[in-house]
């Protein structure tokens, strides 16, 4: 695969490099994780669904929406189609009909460390030219500038 980055953004982007530095970082990450996970039958974004099921079974839909923060008709998508294929069912809760409780099959849990051998391998290529100090640090200026972002979005908007 070729190196499609450039060391200067478009022009229009020039007052956002950070930003549009972002976006060229999320776009490769996102495509070769995507690579990566099509090698295990999954599609993007069903791995972190899966990942919250290991760490506790028996969620329900509404818990598995919040936590990965995807909206509701992607959440509902992908687990249908892991429900197709045989990865989780879905049954109604005992307490309340309308509330579906996400449960992983055996095929479901015998993903856990292929995906968790997935996920050290992202990271090993990832951080391969970075020392730990910077590892330590992007990711804290990740979550700050994602902090912003979020906390900008539930901001009211402006009359």
């Amino acid at each position: 695969m070729s190196d499609t980055t450039s060391p200067e953004p478009p022009g229009a982007a020039r007052d956002g490099r950070l930003s549009y530095a972002v976006f060229q970082l999320a776009r490769a990450h996102r495509g070769h994780a995507a690579a990566m996970l099509r090698a295990l039958n999954l599609h993007p974004g069903q791995e972190l669904l899966l990942m919250q099921l290991f760490d506790r079974d028996g969620r329900t839909q509404a818990e598995l929406l919040e936590l990965v923060g995807l909206d509701h008709s992607t959440v509902s998508k992908s687990l249908r189609r892991m429900q197709e294929a045989g990865l989780l069912t879905r049954e109604p809760a005992a307490h309340d009909r309308r509330v579906m409780v996400v449960s992983l099959t055996d095929a479901g849990r015998a993903l856990r460390e292929p995906i968790a051998d997935m996920w050290r391998t992202l990271e090993q290529i990832s951080v391969r030219d970075l020392t730990p100090d910077q590892v330590e640090m992007f990711t804290a200026c990740a979550r700050t500038i994602e902090k912003s972002v979020r906390d900008h979005g539930r901001q009211a908007p402006a009359e």
